[in-house]
């Protein structure tokens, strides 16, 4: 079975075709620049590569380009798109309707796309790209979405609930939804083999951290909390958006600074973070060569996010009554040693001590913990293409 994966974004469409029988990628790429001008990046597991720029007025003609490339570049590497057994699609938002992936119908479709107002960067971009698809991909061939949110629809009223009068929860579904379901999903199912336990008796705290991160705790397989809420924005410190904050200060700086709306939603979402704090970069690999180099600023910003973490790892330890393992994945959390013995260095009241050897090495799954830690540590590469290509195999199944 042959299934093409697909994230679509605003102005982008990521995708990889996977060879189901081993999950192994035959082929990735990106048309980027949707709507501006257009350039494709494809290459064949075999290295071979498309690499060009090309007119993407819509993303109709970003996915004629991505079956041009699977099938008569250079780069193929399959003769016909009947060969693909299915196309699954990732979405940011089913918000509390979708709890699980999904075939897609029209009525599917169009509820993402009511969902707009929700994730407004994401949903209709979404929507836009799966109509495309529909309409180059052949009819025979099945689609499946599956949700960013939903595995965290799990969560208990007393995680999911904001202290506002409830007829806001009731009028507009003001909530907390939480995101990066499938990388949590993925690490959390993937560490307790590592464990050797049944996914189903473990406690997890799975530590997402790239330019935009979350923190979430899994309880016998399921999400029961996690920092992102209503938007991506609450929780963490992340590279430019500020997390968790007093929501007086919002209205304070705009009264102050005569700010509309949507200027302070920039401010929030954009220039905030590390950014904000160092006024280096929102990459943490410039911050730690800023910090390395002197600056107070960029070591300020590393230690307010080291902090930031570790106590929301404690807060979920107490959340799921202990935690088994600790893991790291993302960018951040797969590639800085640094950053996670900053934060592990705060949990030694769990006995968590961390090998400095292992916690070195980069670029696989492993345990970075020491053999007297009393909670196990790990690092474990997130794959959120391979969890889309998983549930999309098994509704077919089905």
């Amino acid at each position: 079975m042959i299934i093409l994966v697909v994230n679509a974004g605003s102005s982008s469409l990521k995708y990889q075709l996977i060879d189901m029988a081993d999950e192994s990628v035959i082929a990735k790429g990106n048309c980027d620049r949707i709507g501006i001008d257009g350039h494709i990046a494809h290459k064949a597991a075999d290295g071979r590569t498309l690499d060009e720029d090309c007119a993407f007025p819509t993303h109709t003609e970003a996915f004629m380009k991505l079956v041009e490339a699977l099938t008569v570049s250079d780069a193929k590497v399959i003769d016909s798109m009947d060969q693909i057994s299915a196309v699954g699609h990732r979405i940011v938002q089913g918000a509390d309707i979708f709890d699980k992936s999904v075939l897609v119908t029209d009525e599917i479709i169009d509820k993402i796309d009511e969902l707009r107002e929700l994730a407004p960067v994401h949903n209709h971009a979404h929507a836009l790209a799966l109509r495309a698809c529909k309409s180059v991909i052949p009819a025979n061939v099945p689609q499946v979405v599956v949700f960013d949110t939903a595995f965290h629809q799990t969560m208990p009223e007393r995680a999911y609930m904001y202290a506002l009068p409830y007829e806001y929860y009731e009028k507009y579904k003001i909530r907390r939804y939480g995101f990066h379901g499938t990388s949590h999903r993925f690490v959390s199912e993937e560490v307790a083999k590592m464990l050797g336990r049944p996914y189903e008796e473990t406690k997890t705290v799975t530590c997402h951290l790239g330019n935009g991160g979350s923190i979430c705790a899994v309880r016998n397989g399921k999400s029961i909390d996690t920092t992102m809420g209503f938007t991506p924005l609450e929780g963490l410190v992340m590279g430019t958006r500020a997390g968790d904050i007093d929501a007086a200060v919002i209205t304070y700086l705009m009264e102050k600074e005569n700010l509309t709306a949507a200027e302070m939603d920039n401010i929030l979402n954009k220039q905030s973070g590390v950014l904000g704090i160092s006024g280096v970069s929102s990459d943490f690999r410039d911050i730690e060569e800023a910090s390395e180099a002197g600056n107070a600023r960029a070591g300020m910003a590393l230690d307010v996010f080291a902090y930031k973490v570790a106590k929301r790892i404690g807060a979920y330890t107490a959340a799921m009554n202990g935690v088994d393992a600790i893991v790291f994945t993302a960018g951040l959390g797969e590639n800085s040693a640094s950053t996670r013995k900053e934060i592990c260095d705060y949990l030694g009241y769990l006995g968590v001590h961390i090998d400095s050897y292992n916690n070195s090495l980069r670029g696989k799954a492993m345990e970075i913990s020491a053999p007297d830690s009393r909670v196990r540590v790990f690092v474990i590469p997130t794959n959120e293409e391979l969890v889309i290509a998983r549930d999309t195999k098994e509704l077919l199944d089905k």
